[in-house]
């Protein structure tokens, strides 16, 4: 799943008005599982200069690259963490062990040939989806226009629940960021939106 998507179901499954640390531990967790993606994507791209398909063609499948993302991605490292959060009572970890557990969750089904292991370190084993969220040739026709649409009712659920102004600002920043990820990504990549 995009990015904005997991924030958005994580935000919508944990995040509450009133509690900052709460949703912050809701949104921090939705994203952490990609954190290091975006890090070295950030370091391949925009200060060693690479070529976007370089990077993603070539150092996303490097065996470096998917050793980075077989702990960030591991269903053991984030059980872990939510069992002994349990076992702490800190009710903010286990959310944001929640939301990572819940991103693993929702990306496990949606990758065919770009997965992670998410059995790590019990296994390697990286399991090929018959669906993508991204991948025409694996029904991100269906699946792309679906995630955004749950996306949008869970926005429309979130804005219910959240009144402040600067919530709502920011429910509608990753609405429109989920609603155009082709115009996302190319502002990432390219510099501008596609042509």
């Amino acid at each position: 799943m995009n990015t904005p998507a997991h924030v958005i179901f994580a935000a919508a499954a944990f995040a509450r008005p009133g509690d900052r640390t709460r949703t912050a531990a809701a949104v921090l967790g939705a994203l952490a599982p990609d954190l290091s993606l975006y890090v070295m994507t950030g370091w391949a791209l925009f200060i060693a200069g690479y070529d976007p398909a370089y990077v993603f063609d070539t150092l996303y499948f490097s065996s470096a690259w998917q050793a980075v993302f077989a702990i960030d991605n591991s269903v053991f490292v984030w059980g872990a963490i939510l069992v002994w959060a349990w076992w702490r009572e800190a009710f903010n970890v286990i959310v944001f062990a929640a939301s990572a557990l819940m991103h693993l969750a929702l990306d496990f089904p949606l990758h065919h040939d770009d997965g992670r292991p998410h059995f790590w370190p019990v296994t390697d084993w990286v399991f090929e989806s018959p669906l993508s969220y991204w991948d025409v040739a694996h029904h991100a026709t269906i699946i792309g226009p679906l995630e955004i649409v749950v996306s949008l009712i869970c926005c429309g659920i979130l804005a219910r629940r959240f009144t402040s102004v600067r919530s709502r600002l920011a429910i509608a920043a990753l609405a429109l960021t989920q609603a155009s990820p082709a115009y996302f990504w190319a502002f990432v990549f390219s510099g501008g939106p596609p042509q």
